[in-house]
């Protein structure tokens, strides 16, 4: 199976201690994902930590999908990775880093995806799906911590 990858970067002004919390709580994911996803979590509250399962729901497309991810690495306040157990996406490993760099934060969004159908799939579909999720994501960020895009 052919993966395929995703890499967002963006700056912000605030040291990966004071970002980090804000990424610790699930629920944060919601304000980060486009309403039209009709993105929600499903689980009960989480604690976010290695072995850690969250259960989200989300429509694409108008179709009603369940996606379970687990994170398996959880380093505070730089680093951790959340992998799709259940979902649309054969193959999902979404590594979010924070850096401290120029009196602010690098993060980082770095994803290995396998798509169901293939490269057609992928680039008539996938591909400018998740590059407006993302560049979606990039600018609530920027609003809420105050980032240049």
């Amino acid at each position: 199976m052919r993966l395929f990858t995703l890499e967002t970067v963006q700056w912000f002004p605030q040291t990966p201690e004071a970002l980090f919390p804000f990424f610790s709580d699930a629920a944060n994911l919601e304000q980060l994902t486009p309403p039209w996803l009709h993105f929600r979590i499903l689980s009960q509250r989480v604690e976010m930590r290695e072995g850690a399962e969250i259960e989200y729901g989300l429509r694409v497309h108008g179709i009603p999908l369940r996606w379970q991810s687990e994170i398996t690495a959880w380093e505070p306040p730089f680093r951790f990775v959340d992998t799709q157990i259940r979902g649309p996406y054969r193959t999902w490993i979404h590594e979010h880093s924070f850096e401290f760099r120029d009196n602010g934060t690098l993060m980082r969004d770095y994803v290995q995806y396998g798509v169901i159908g293939g490269s057609l799939t992928q680039r008539f579909l996938v591909a400018p799906d998740l590059a407006k999720i993302f560049d979606y994501r990039k600018s609530r960020l920027a609003s809420i911590f105050g980032s240049p895009q």
